[in-house]
């Protein structure tokens, strides 16, 4: 394996979510939440057709052996897509970023809770920390300041930026059940194609037809984020999924850049410190799920040496 090359697609992925973000950001309410699923969708599978054409996965990411269960994975994903776009139109992308990156610590909780893993303390710490970053993000936009119209549409926005955390992490439990009988290319194509049927049935509550400008923004909204799913599986090729989860969390560092370059957004004291919780809480809990992982092999290692 080629770790580095592995950890540089990583960092490209995230750095192109992170672009999708802010483009979405740009929109603001200019385009209604399902027309952009709708676009974000139907152009981010042209470049995974491509892609699995050119590698000869085609028919593999066609076939599925649990249509149900596809549908349940890619319905939750349609609901955090959507909510994550809400939430762009209302916050910061760094402080979406801070309270979405919750999302891996919800599915330590889910997979407790749903499929019945055991979660030690250390773990079931890590969790209490990080939604103690989370409510350090919030903060600012929960209080009611002079701007109350501003503040109640801040505070809106965190409720479906947290919303979106929660859908993902029910779609990373339900991914969990899928990957024992399906292909990683058909998790995704069937996400993209449910996603773009999804946006496509918000029509009748109304669409706007694009100027010149918001064309532009919302092909490359599409693209971009069906390349980013490329670089995001590509990139399991080269590495181990523990080896670049904790780059996850650059996307952080992307959206806090792109978003002052862009609108000129500068994320509070709270919010930094908040983010900087939330990544040491997750940061955590990749190194402890790491540090299980080599225990159960030198555990199953050890038998089979003595035999």
């Amino acid at each position: 394996m080629n770790v580095v090359t592995g950890i540089l697609l990583k960092l490209a992925s995230t750095l192109l979510f992170a672009t999708m973000d802010v483009l979405v950001r740009s929109l603001g309410h200019a385009v209604p939440v399902g027309e952009v699923v709708f676009f974000r969708s139907i152009f981010g599978i042209m470049p995974l057709v491509i892609f699995f054409a050119w590698r000869g996965q085609l028919r593999t990411a066609l076939h599925t052996r649990r249509p149900a269960g596809q549908a349940v994975r890619s319905l939750l994903g349609v609901g955090g897509m959507s909510l994550n776009f809400a939430s762009l139109a209302r916050l910061p992308v760094a402080d979406v970023m801070a309270i979405y990156f919750s999302a891996p610590l919800m599915t330590v909780a889910l997979a407790a809770l749903i499929l019945r893993e055991k979660v030690h303390i250390y773990r079931w710490s890590a969790v209490i920390v990080g939604f103690i970053g989370v409510m350090m993000a919030l903060a600012p936009h929960l209080s009611i300041g002079q701007a109350g119209a501003l503040s109640a549409a801040a505070a809106l926005g965190c409720v479906f930026a947290l919303l979106c955390a929660a859908f993902d992490a029910g779609a990373a439990i339900q991914m969990r059940r899928l990957t024992s009988t399906e292909s990683t290319a058909s998790i995704v194509l069937y996400f993209s194609l449910m996603c773009t049927v999804a946006g496509l049935c918000t029509l009748p509550f109304g669409w706007v037809w694009p100027t010149p400008g918001l064309w532009i923004v919302l092909i490359a909204i599409g693209i971009i984020g069906g390349a980013s799913h490329l670089f995001l599986t590509e990139s399991f090729r080269f590495a181990p999924a523990s080896v670049t989860a904790p780059f996850d969390y650059a996307a952080i560092l992307w959206g806090a850049a792109l978003g002052y370059v862009m609108f000129g957004e500068i994320p509070g004291p709270l919010v930094i410190v908040g983010a900087a919780v939330v990544a040491a809480a997750g940061l955590f809990v990749i190194w402890r799920e790491r540090q299980l992982g080599l225990k159960r092999r030198q555990e199953m290692e050890g038998p089979a040496a003595t035999s």
